[in-house]
């Protein structure tokens, strides 16, 4: 059994656009809805058998189009703190990108435009445990500043956008 990779590659290194068909579309759509859905009730929906259904999923797989995972709820788990931190760095920001990747608490690094150079997501234990992990990133050299963004209440997490 294979894990899903940790980092996606990066916009400027990813090879051309894996080209969509419709029915794979559909079936990316069936499966974002649940992702449990047997292959014979999607070969259903969309028109095709279940072994069309299951070498299409596959494919769209091993091209790194999509991964079928669980998906957790933070503060069910005891993890009641989240939050958004802006980092300002100085140097190679691919580099400080992997340096925070690394750090096990982090789920989410961006590289981004405007105020901050990159941008991280934490799930964490508590306050305590958030400082923690400030000092953390702010050890790293290139880290000049940073700036937290603690979330109060989650509205809205899905990952249902579609194929577009």
């Amino acid at each position: 059994m294979s894990t899903p990779p940790r980092v996606r590659r990066s916009n400027d290194a990813s090879p051309a656009p894996f080209a969509l068909d419709d029915l794979s579309k559909q079936i990316i759509e069936q499966l974002q809805g649940d992702g449990r859905m047997p292959y014979a009730a999607i070969g259903k929906a969309v028109g095709l058998s279940e072994a069309a259904v299951r070498q299409r999923v596959q494919r769209l797989q091993d091209a790194g189009v999509m991964q079928i995972v669980a998906v957790t709820d933070p503060l069910t788990l005891g993890f009641p703190r989240q939050a958004m931190i802006g980092v300002n760095c100085e140097g190679d920001l691919d580099s400080i990108a992997d340096e925070l990747a690394a750090i096990d608490e982090i789920d989410y690094v961006v590289l981004t435009a405007g105020s901050f150079d990159v941008i991280v997501e934490v799930v964490c234990e508590g306050d305590g445990h958030l400082l923690e992990i400030l000092s953390k990133i702010r050890a790293i050299p290139a880290v000049r500043a940073t700036e937290s963004f603690v979330y109060l209440k989650l509205r809205k997490q899905t990952y249902s956008w579609g194929t577009r």
